[in-house]
């Protein structure tokens, strides 16, 4: 009987090879390889191979003893066939299911142990359910809540213990409500609130202890604020004051010479006449 070229090129079994069903099936198509492609290996790049290229097999494997093995199989296997998965005892298992599941199922999941699995659960769920995630002890999961919540609900987190998340606050915070953060203890905070406040806001940031809190609120401030600031003790201040001053003066005059005469609309002031 003549031997054909992809029985000629099939990989040769090895000792994992024993009594695995995919000797026969899967290993002459080369769709398992020892060593590199194979189910059996306790190697997740080897895993990974195998259930990519055969992910018919993958919902076999979502209750394996060994747990890179169900992390790989949840990975490839129907999003329907995981829901089980939310409550595994490993949380690698989980945090693959928590990037899968669908984003109503994701509610079971805001009060898991693990750290990234809630953080992918913030990530996902629907603005208006983020308020499950108001108290979570993690600072990084309230770092996204503030990155991604609405408006309206960011006051809430205007007193958050942590730096990072009233950072994050302000940075998205309207403008109108900025004035919440303008006594923070952290200059980087107040110095972000400067550079977005309103000019009413600004002009009192102008008296900030922290040199640079003044010189991110100076663009905002209204003109009359600015001459003051000529004789601040920074001579960054002075300088930025300084520029100020020079490019409003500009404006004002470039505002007076193209204005056209009230008496007589044809006549320009660079005329003469």
């Amino acid at each position: 009987m003549a031997t054909t070229e992809q029985e000629l090129d099939a990989p040769v079994a090895s000792g994992l090879c024993e009594g695995c069903a995919f000797t026969a099936t899967l290993l002459p198509l080369r769709r398992c390889i020892p060593g590199d492609i194979c189910i059996r290996a306790h190697s997740g790049r080897q895993i990974d191979r195998f259930l990519r290229s055969n992910k018919d097999e993958a919902p076999n494997y979502l209750n394996d003893l060994f747990w890179e093995r169900r992390a790989i199989a949840a990975r490839y296997a129907p999003v329907a066939a995981i829901d089980h998965l939310i409550h595994d005892t490993d949380e690698v298992v989980r945090r693959v299911v928590a990037e899968r599941i669908p984003v109503e199922r994701l509610m079971d999941m805001v009060k898991d142990p693990d750290r990234e699995v809630r953080l992918s659960v913030a990530a996902r769920l629907p603005a208006p359910a983020l308020t499950a995630l108001f108290n979570d002890p993690d600072y990084l999961i309230r770092v996204t809540l503030a990155r991604r919540m609405p408006h309206g609900q960011l006051a809430r987190l205007v007193k958050d213990q942590e730096r990072e998340v009233r950072k994050a606050v302000a940075q998205r915070l309207p403008t109108f409500a900025l004035y919440t953060l303008a006594d923070d203890p952290e200059p980087e905070i107040r110095a972000i609130v400067a550079s977005r406040a309103l000019p009413g806001l600004a002009a009192s940031m102008l008296q900030d202890e922290e040199w640079w809190v003044r010189l991110a609120a100076l663009p905002q401030a209204p003109p009359e604020c600015i001459p003051q600031l000529l004789q601040d003790t920074e001579a960054e201040i002075r300088e930025a004051a300084r520029l100020r001053l020079l490019k409003l003066s500009e404006t004002a005059y470039s505002a007076n010479v193209s204005a056209p005469n009230p008496i007589n609309p044809l006549h320009h002031p660079e005329d003469g006449s």
